[in-house]
């Protein structure tokens, strides 16, 4: 069966594992799926990511990052750009996430990255997501 909306399943994904204090949270594999475990480990918003083998697509495993007495790193993750509604922006009509605290995820024509490594190489594109 087919999904329509990938990202947010994702993110969902991982909204529902940190709210429960899970330790690791399983996704199927997807170019789209690694270029955003990526910019959240690279953020620090989780330990790391593994690729998993054994179905045809594949499982990447996400081992979520918590603070010294179980405090969460991740307090809100949102989809922005959704199937029935694109967002494009160009970096300066970006808008910060809390005041720098947190970020953006966007999809660019140099890759997926946070807004922080946007902004540094002035490029816009579709903002994914917010992490805070």
């Amino acid at each position: 069966m087919t999904m329509s909306d990938p990202i947010a399943d994702m993110l969902t994904r991982i909204r529902n594992a940190v709210r429960v204090s899970r330790e690791t949270v399983d996704i199927p594999a997807s170019k789209v799926h690694r270029g955003l475990a990526a910019v959240l480990q690279q953020e620090g918003y989780i330990l790391r990511f593994d690729e998993i083998e054994g179905s045809s697509q594949g499982t990447i495993r996400i081992r979520l990052k918590y603070g010294p007495d179980g405090e969460r790193v991740i307090q809100e993750i949102k989809r922005v750009s959704r199937p029935g509604r694109r967002v494009y922006s160009k970096i300066q009509d970006v808008e910060p996430v809390l005041n720098g605290l947190g970020i953006a995820v966007l999809s660019t024509s140099k890759g997926i990255m946070s807004d922080r490594r946007a902004r540094k190489l002035n490029i816009g594109g579709e903002v994914l997501c917010t992490v805070s």
